[in-house]
């Protein structure tokens, strides 16, 4: 059953795994303390964020881990050396737990993430 709100992925999520609800809820909040106001979408599985109706990227739920998952993350220029992946345009960061949204300096990807997808527009 697909979830057809916020809360309602939410939950789908607490129901999979404590864990990456955890992440997920704390990404999330991370996205609004560090960008201010920024748009949700359902979209893919996942929760997308948008600014100034340019999509920045999402947080995702996995067996394995929660991904945030940066739309246009190639054109970052990653200083942190934590961005993976090696398609046209998208770049990743695996959140295995809570300490990775520090430790993986996700908030420092959102700011850049914004300036890619601005440039980008």
């Amino acid at each position: 059953m697909a979830a057809k709100t916020v809360q309602g992925l939410l939950e789908d999520i607490r129901l999979l795994s404590e864990e990456h609800h955890a992440v997920v809820v704390a990404a999330r909040a991370l996205v609004h303390q560090t960008l201010g106001a920024v748009d949700e979408e359902l979209k893919y599985g996942g929760l997308l964020f948008s600014a100034g109706g340019v999509q920045l990227g999402g947080v995702f739920a996995y067996k394995q881990h929660v991904s945030f998952e940066f739309s246009h993350g190639a054109a970052i220029a990653d200083p942190h050396g934590h961005l993976e992946g090696a398609g046209k345009g998208r770049r990743h960061l695996k959140l295995r737990g809570l300490q990775d949204l520090r430790d993986k300096q996700l908030a420092a990807y959102l700011v850049l993430a914004l300036r890619a997808a601005e440039a980008a527009a």
